[in-house]
């Protein structure tokens, strides 16, 4: 892993392997030690970002951002394809990299950054493309319009699951709007977010731009709540816990300031009667065990018409048995590690609850032993049939957990999988198309995803991303998500020799 940080350049004074240990140095004096959920392998050590030194980035961002915003979109369009381009010749480093700090197998952790690159793609055509509408004024002799303009600072919280790309989703969006970044990552993660900070500041030096226009801070809660409550982040967006993003919304809030909220995921997939099974079950599966479980998207609740619930959960313990739990840079592996042992504890916390409330145990239910597993972080991904009185079903365990119901009539499985608080992800599998538009139709799905035939997980980038009600309500990636990153400006121009109001106000002085 060494040679692999090597490869990516990071290069002093961030970082230095002159003790023969990778460090990188965020100029506070608290140090964190960084293992891999992989090994327990020490991957590095890190200093933290303290509030000192946080100001001095935030005074950098803010000088950057003068020289930033004057530059014309196109030319900034044209910054982010060289990054991108970047990501093009490191995607097998960063891809391992990603896999071996968060534990996600080799494929999601190229997959990961490959949904970096799409997005620089998409920011690269959208920086031709911040319209403004123009509309006919009542007054004669007038021409009214909008205008966009960038915010200034954004401040970009990300989680573990995804180290780096859902930070370039918001990135590379805020950079073409003309805004500068700074981005605090996952203290569990910080590795891949200071090779992602390396890239670019490369790409930054190579055309003679400043380094404030990209700027990372690591540590711990009390850096997001100083970025939450700082009056120079003109946005926050952050990825995380409902009961963060609760923190976040509330005290940015009060200062008036904007945010963007992506927060728990309780994703349900709808399988009915006329379902291909040959089509559902591969979707299932992933869905409940991709990143082993630690997707906002992951699916967790199986809702499944009666007449399909007895083979379903036979083939559905067939498939499980077939996985591979282990090093996810072997890419013979379906399933690596959590994250970390607490997340382990989780599971099994989850897991007695959900037997205690009446959940009965169909797979799973494991920690697994031996050298193979030495970091303590495997474990075996459950099934459980569960009932709908059950109040654990209504949590989000970060873990591979699914729960499985019966239904009966489409609208009671609509009502079971819409009774969580959450609202990011959901599906429906069927070959019955007045099934498929009572599900996305008003009376369907509450989330901000509604897939038909695929599984909860897997959004492309150029669709909107984010959902309703405990999941923030925030939009990401994709569609119109540009204009959260920018400030709407209404223009009317009198080119004509008098004056005249509006709604025919007559004002003579």
């Amino acid at each position: 892993m060494k040679n692999l940080l090597k490869e990516l350049n990071l290069n002093p004074p961030y970082y230095n392997t002159s003790s023969g240990q990778e460090h990188w140095t965020g100029q506070g004096k608290k140090t964190v030690v960084i293992k891999s959920p992989v090994d327990d392998n020490t991957i590095g050590s890190i200093q933290l970002t303290d509030k000192k030194s946080y100001e001095a980035i935030v005074e950098t961002a803010n000088s950057a951002f003068k020289i930033w915003k004057a530059m014309p979109a196109p030319q900034r369009g044209e910054i982010v394809r060289q990054f991108g381009d970047a990501l093009r010749k490191e995607k097998e480093n960063l891809g391992k990299l990603v896999s071996y700090e968060m534990g996600k197998s080799l494929q999601e952790g190229y997959g990961e950054v490959q949904e970096m690159i799409d997005i620089c793609d998409f920011a690269v055509g959208l920086s031709r493309q911040l319209y403004g509408l123009q509309m006919h004024s009542e007054r004669p002799n007038h021409r009214m319009f909008e205008q966009w303009h960038p915010l200034g600072i954004v401040g970009i919280i990300s989680a573990f699951n995804f180290p780096v790309a859902v930070w370039a989703w918001n990135a590379a969006l805020a950079w073409v709007c003309g805004n500068v970044c700074i981005w605090k990552p996952s203290e569990k993660t910080p590795f891949s977010a200071i090779a992602c900070q390396e890239i670019f500041k490369n790409i930054l030096k190579q055309n003679n731009l400043p380094e404030g226009i990209s700027n990372l801070v690591i540590g711990d809660s009390e850096i997001g709540k100083l970025m939450a409550s700082d009056q120079n982040i003109a946005l926050v967006s952050a990825t995380g816990s409902t009961r963060m993003g609760k923190d976040v919304a509330e005290t940015v809030g009060k200062r008036l300031g904007k945010s963007i909220l992506e927060l728990g995921g309780n994703n349900a997939i709808i399988v009915t009667e006329e379902a291909d099974l040959n089509v559902a079950i591969p979707a299932i599966v992933f869905g409940a065990v991709g990143t082993a479980g630690q997707r906002c998207t992951t699916t967790r609740r199986l809702i499944v018409h009666k007449s399909r619930y007895q083979d379903l959960l036979e083939k559905l313990k067939e498939a499980y048995k077939q996985l591979n739990i282990g090093d996810p840079l072997n890419e013979t592996n379906h399933v690596g590690p959590l994250i970390d042992t607490d997340a382990v504890k989780a599971y099994l916390k989850t897991i007695e609850e959900a037997q205690n409330q009446g959940g009965q145990l169909v797979y799973g239910n494991k920690v697994l032993e031996g050298e193979a597993f030495k970091s303590n972080c495997y474990v075996t991904p459950t099934i459980i049939e569960a009932n709908i009185n059950m109040e654990i079903v209504k949590h989000e365990t970060f873990a591979p957990i699914l729960y499985v119901f019966p239904y009966d009539t489409l609208k009671e499985a609509i009502a079971i999988q819409n009774n969580v608080p959450q609202g990011l992800s959901s599906a429906i599998f069927s070959q019955n198309m007045q099934h498929v538009e009572t599900f996305l139709s008003n009376s369907g799905s509450d989330c901000g995803i509604a897939n038909v035939n695929i599984g909860t997980s897997g959004a492309e980038i150029g669709g909107a991303f984010g959902g309703e009600k405990e999941t923030g309500g925030g939009r990401e990636s994709g569609s119109d998500s540009w204009k959260a990153y920018m400030r709407r400006q209404t223009c009317t121009i009198n080119y004509g020799k008098g004056a005249q109001l509006a709604q025919g106000i007559i004002f003579n002085v």
